[in-house]
């Protein structure tokens, strides 16, 4: 099992840089937006903008699902790599 451990603006970095786009804040949260130009789907993304030793391992599992990630070892792999 992973133990993931970045901050937010290392999970927005990656997550920008595979086409996520600022879609606004909400309060600590950015919240990013990825349309697919296959399948029309939207996804909508929220990343607390803390500390990694303030994010929980819950927190960092709800992100993996909202990005649709359906194994969080090679998603936490994946933010890893793209550092």
């Amino acid at each position: 099992m992973v133990y993931a451990s970045f901050d937010g603006r290392e999970i927005v970095k990656a997550l920008r840089s595979m086409g996520y786009r600022p879609a606004g804040r909400e309060g600590s949260h950015v919240k990013l937006r990825y349309e697919s130009s296959d399948t029309d789907e939207v996804r909508i993304v929220s990343v607390p903008m803390t500390d990694s030793d303030q994010i929980s391992q819950d927190t960092y599992r709800s992100i993996a699902e909202q990005c649709g990630a359906d194994d969080f070892d090679a998603w936490c792999g994946w933010i890893e790599a793209l550092l």
